[in-house]
């Protein structure tokens, strides 16, 4: 019986940059706050974090730095998806070598694999490493979408543990939980999804917002976590601007600048990522202030 590596809400936590290589100091003060205000693990070098514009050295040193950081605390979850099979083998022995709770996968952007090809890179991942593996879909990023049947098989491999699903596509993931026994966790992938994909199942969220509102997005899961649908629904609703605003532009430029914003030195997005433009810049500022986050 395979259980959730986290329950809850996962902050996909940005890496901040500085003198071109990463700030630890100011990744370390990012850590004590979302420790402080609840949150139920951290994901690092994810989509969030510009993992693909780190060196494999910068990314092993951001996985290790987190893990002894958090030191136990809560679950330390690794990105180490990779389009190239390789690659993703490499990166994910070096996170588990680093001390990493888990690891996030991400669908091998670009090649637009098929669903055979995408159960024998998943297959051949998790059979190079000990640690239980999450999936992650997200279509719209990297041009391809895993199908309910292929969950199910994956879901037969022991390290394989679920899915942060951010397809968007409801009904797939209804078919899914039909399909994959009950220890295949679905998390929601998108922080305007999680009360209907946790009333489907689902143990939580990967979250964007929660480097902003990391209690409010621990409380989100808890109410869904308890069978509050009603209470969750309605803090659903009251963060949906501020989650709408936290994309949109491409993540992470919302969020790195909302942050930006707050007074954390965060410093600059990588290219080819860029400050947003004027008009949603101001997006951006108009819900932080709407959410009482500045004066």
């Amino acid at each position: 019986m395979k259980h959730p590596i986290f329950t809850g809400s996962a902050v996909a936590i940005v890496t901040p940059f500085k003198d071109g290589g990463v700030d630890f100091e100011t990744l370390g003060e990012l850590l004590d706050f979302q420790l402080e205000n609840g949150t139920d693990a951290v994901v690092v070098c994810g989509t969030t974090g510009e993992a693909s514009a780190m060196t494999y050295q910068e990314r092993s040193e951001a996985v290790a730095f987190c893990v002894r950081h958090v030191g136990g605390r809560v679950p330390v979850i690794a990105g180490s998806g990779s389009n190239s099979t390789e690659n993703a083998v490499t990166l994910s022995r070096e996170a588990e070598r680093r001390g990493a709770d888990a690891l996030l996968v991400v669908t091998p952007y670009y090649n637009k694999a098929t669903q055979a090809g995408l159960i024998r890179h998943y297959r051949t991942i998790a059979d190079a490493v000990s640690l239980p593996i999450i999936l992650y879909n997200v279509p719209s990023r990297t041009g391809v979408s895993v199908a309910p049947e292929t969950y199910a098989a994956l879901a037969e491999h022991p390290n394989i543990a679920g899915v942060k699903e951010a397809s968007g596509n409801l009904g797939n993931i209804q078919r899914t939980r039909a399909l994959c026994p009950k220890d295949f966790t679905i998390w929601s992938g998108n922080d305007d999804e999680t009360v209907p994909i946790c009333a489907l199942g689902g143990k939580g969220v990967i979250s964007v917002a929660a480097n902003i509102l990391p209690a409010e997005m621990h409380w989100l899961t808890q109410l869904c976590l308890k069978n509050d649908f009603a209470a969750a629904g309605e803090l659903q609703v009251h963060l949906k601007d501020f989650c709408d605003a936290m994309f949109c532009e491409v993540n992470p430029i919302p969020v790195k600048t909302a942050l930006s914003l707050l007074g954390w030195r965060v410093g600059a997005l990588r290219s080819p990522m860029c400050p947003p433009v004027p008009e949603n810049l101001e997006r951006i500022k108009t819900a932080l202030s709407q959410y009482e986050l500045v004066v």
